[in-house]
């Protein structure tokens, strides 16, 4: 039963929902990597709840660093974090011990765990687990934009609405940073909380889909075949709950491109090589081209919704109705852009020590 990712940089995941802490512990970092905690706060900041489009569970996400850590750099030694939980009701999820949830993995957790799963608010399965990801991601990020590499994720795309695509990539990605709601054009903001909202009010949850890019990020990275960049990105964005679907570049539109179409012509630019597009995403080959890496993430609905629903009673093996209680997001895919930037920052890291060496991503000016 395995709950760490990485090769030769990894973190592992600790902790439920509704345990006393959850946290994660990030081996094979680097020394001398400045850890700015303000930076951390404010990533945790992007995935907590706000609103009436998000759960009325707010946890302070008060973090400590247990190891790893001297004064504001890393040691090159394990680091521990560990996030305490302060604000729970388990009463809440009483019923669902034996009453699965339709879309959630109360059932698949019975089946794998043999009834032995700590169930209150979805235990080991919680989005509330990706906070301590969210700290690991932060303090990879840190280190990755030393090295002049950045990520940003938003809103694609809600119900029939569309927000705009990446244009000048650095000043997107910044402006990125200072919105909780994480939309390019501005003027989509509130079609989309409203189509939140409206979902809310009827008992319901909405998805959508997420578009990332990560910038700067040299050409030649990545591992043919089994570790290539495209696998390395969806194996760690898939563990993210509530994703369904990830794909590169124009993804599945390739499918309807002829090759003349599809096709990213190179050109010399200065004393390097660029393509006049970027329909498969900065990759050939499962190798970096020193483009701008781009994929597209679906977040499915919040399985845990408030209309009544057909489950089964697994006491006594009859067919039920469910209609649940407690907090629950109308929608996560607000809180998950930036999920989907730590865990990204995680594997771009991983690959980079894997491709030039652990010391790569040191702080070489001290």
């Amino acid at each position: 039963m395995k709950n760490t990712f990485g090769n030769n940089l990894t973190v592992t995941l600790f902790g439920e929902s509704h345990g006393e802490a959850i946290g994660c512990v990030i081996d094979g970092i680097a020394p001398g990597i400045r850890v700015d905690r303000a930076y951390i706060d404010r990533m945790l900041e992007l995935r907590k709840p706000k609103g009436r489009i998000s759960t009325s569970r707010h946890e302070a996400d008060s973090y400590r660093i247990l190891s790893g850590v001297y004064e504001d750099h890393t040691t090159g030694t394990p680091i521990c974090i560990m996030i305490e939980n302060t604000n729970t009701r388990s009463g809440d999820y009483a019923a669902l011990n034996v009453i699965p949830r339709p879309g959630h993995a109360d059932y698949t957790a019975q089946l794998k765990y043999h009834g032995f799963q700590d169930y209150r608010g979805g235990g080991h399965f919680s989005g509330r687990i990706t906070a301590p990801l969210v700290a690991a991601g932060a303090i990879v990020m840190q280190a990755l934009e030393s090295k002049g590499i950045y990520i940003g994720t938003h809103i694609s795309s809600m119900g029939d609405i569309k927000d705009r695509d990446f244009e000048d990539y650095i000043s997107d990605i910044e402006d990125l940073y200072d919105r909780e709601f994480p939309v390019l054009d501005e003027s989509v903001e509130d079609k989309m909380r409203a189509y939140i909202e409206e979902a809310a009010s009827k008992g319901d949850s909405v998805g959508g889909i997420l578009k990332s890019a990560v910038i700067g990020c040299p050409g030649g990275i990545g591992e043919p075949w089994f570790d290539s960049v495209e696998s390395m990105i969806s194996h760690a964005i898939f563990a993210i709950p509530a994703v369904k679907g990830i794909s590169f570049g124009d993804g599945f539109s390739l499918g309807r491109m002829h090759g003349s179409e599809a096709n990213d012509a190179y050109r010399m630019s200065g004393n390097g090589v660029i393509t006049t597009t970027n329909h498969n995403g900065g990759i050939g080959g499962g190798i970096t081209n020193g483009m701008p890496i781009e994929f597209s993430t679906v977040i499915k609905p919040t399985p845990s919704i408030y209309k009544e629903q057909d489950s089964v009673d697994l006491k006594n093996g009859v067919n039920t109705k469910l209609k649940i209680e407690g907090r629950h997001d109308p929608a996560i895919i607000h809180r998950a852009r930036i999920v989907v930037d730590a865990m990204t920052a995680i594997v771009i890291a991983d690959m980079l020590v894997t491709h030039y060496g652990t010391d790569y991503l040191c702080n070489t000016d001290l």
